[in-house]
């Protein structure tokens, strides 16, 4: 399926790739910073999804952590030196993410895998670091698989896709729900999510409805007066952009939920059409809120890039901030093995209004949030 991406999107993913490819097996920084940084600056590693698919969920979460980092910087540092915030792009697959992975493997300067993006990458990082005994925390993935277990090497800190629809459906729970409609953008979402989905839909009492077609535009058009009108999409931006032009011509109204990759003001921008009210869930607080954590990340964002605020970027800074107050605390040397053990240790975080608190699944206490499109194209939220 071909999707069409902003320029300036495009323009970000290749100088990713131009800055990787710079880069050294030895931990070379993939950031632009204002300032010089010095050879035995401490060095957080972020991995990337640069695939087409998640290259948008990836642009806007590296966003946001590199925000927190330069900001973290220009502040003095982490215990008086520079953060080396290093970028790892890979083609989301296996094979790419075992060979980012070795490339931290053996330099002890890069302490912590802090912001992996997107989902699919997550979840492969957990397994690979169980497999290779690569002894190094794994903080604040974008993992919304709900159904992988959490070891003790990662720290979840985000609230999962049970979390996410679960909110989104309990707000239209007066509509009488007993039923939903389940849209997958491509046959690996379908492959992907199916059992969860299904897992949420009986833990809820309803029954799911799977809607599938190999052209998302014309899947929209077809729909019939009697599928659901509450329709979960699985999927990204440039999907649901589709999906909701082939609804233009349903003359039933319908209510499309999305999940935390949906960016609803790229959305508009791509044609998504605004007489379909559109419901996204994200696991941060809203881009305007007077939350301490969120007006700082708007302060920084518009100190550093000429950027909106959007909330995966928020994500990004939260993730960068959380990593950041936990490797403060740590007393003496640090190292993978001291960093690790703090991080295990899974105490309560308040990042200014986002509190970051595990339950027995070793899991974050889920904190979900929505916006929303209105029939008039309005955005609340």
């Amino acid at each position: 399926m071909s999707c069409t991406f902003p320029i300036a999107r495009r323009d970000f993913i290749k100088q990713l790739a131009a800055t990787a490819a710079a880069a050294s097996s030895a931990c070379a920084t993939a950031q632009t910073s204002k300032t010089a940084l010095p050879s035995r600056s401490l060095t957080v590693v972020q991995l990337l999804d640069v695939s087409l698919s998640q290259q948008d969920v990836s642009r806007d979460f590296l966003i946001g952590s590199r925000a927190a980092w330069q900001d973290i910087n220009l502040k003095g540092g982490l215990k008086g030196k520079s953060v080396q915030h290093l970028a790892l792009e890979t083609d989301g697959t296996a094979a790419g993410i075992r060979a980012a992975l070795d490339t931290v493997k053996d330099n002890p300067n890069c302490l912590v895998l802090s912001g992996s993006v997107g989902d699919q990458l997550a979840g492969q990082v957990i397994s690979q670091l169980q497999q290779s005994k690569l002894g190094i925390a794994h903080v604040a993935p974008w993992l919304q698989n709900s159904s992988l277990s959490i070891d003790q090497q990662t720290f979840p800190i985000f609230a999962a896709r049970q979390q996410q629809i679960q909110h989104a459906l309990n707000t239209l729970s007066v509509m009488g729900l007993k039923e939903i409609g389940a849209v997958y953008a491509t046959n690996s979402d379908y492959e992907r999510f199916r059992e969860d989905v299904a897992r949420i839909g009986t833990s809820m009492g309803l029954k799911v409805v799977i809607q599938q077609g190999e052209n998302l535009t014309a899947l929209g058009q077809k729909l019939s007066p009697a599928s659901p009108a509450v329709l979960l999409f699985l999927g990204g931006t440039p999907e649901l952009a589709q999906f909701t032009q082939g609804l233009e011509r349903q003359a039933r109204q319908r209510y499309v939920v999305a999940l935390a990759d949906v960016n609803l003001q790229t959305l508009l921008q791509m044609g998504g059409r605004r007489s379909t009210p559109i419901i996204v869930t994200q696991p941060v607080p809203l881009i305007n809120s007077s939350a301490k954590v969120v007006r700082t990340y708007r302060d920084t964002m518009a100190k550093l890039f000429d950027e909106p605020p959007v909330p995966l970027s928020l994500a990004g800074f939260i993730a960068a901030r959380y990593t950041y107050e936990v490797l403060s605390q740590i007393e003496g040397t640090l190292s993978r093995q001291s960093v690790l053990g703090s991080f295990q240790k899974r105490v309560d975080v308040d990042l200014g209004g986002f509190r970051i608190s595990f339950d027995a699944q070793r899991r974050s206490v889920a904190y979900v949030t929505q916006s929303m499109t209105t029939v008039d194209g309005r955005l609340i939220g």
